[in-house]
């Protein structure tokens, strides 16, 4: 499948890497039902900014679940290729 990697460029006011790494168990929990693997996110806490790496069928179908599982959806998600 095609990994992609999203871009939440402004996380809530008060949001912590807890909160992060809470809303990415809901995605975990959520993402067999889209055929989705959420695999890894980064937090720049200072910034607000979240990125995740997604192994999904499409674009839409990454953003679907972050919908369901917490209603944070990324603001831009780009088609990445995993480097050496």
């Amino acid at each position: 499948m095609p990994l992609f990697m999203d871009v939440h460029r402004k996380a809530p006011d008060g949001v912590k890497a807890k909160d992060v790494a809470d809303a990415h168990m809901a995605d975990v929990k959520t993402q067999g039902k889209y055929n989705v693997q959420y695999l890894r996110y980064w937090f720049d806490e200072k910034n607000g900014k979240i990125f995740c790496l997604v192994d999904a069928p499409t674009a839409d179908a990454a953003n679907r679940v972050h919908r369901e599982a917490h209603g944070l959806v990324a603001d831009e998600i780009y088609p990445v290729v995993e480097g050496l």
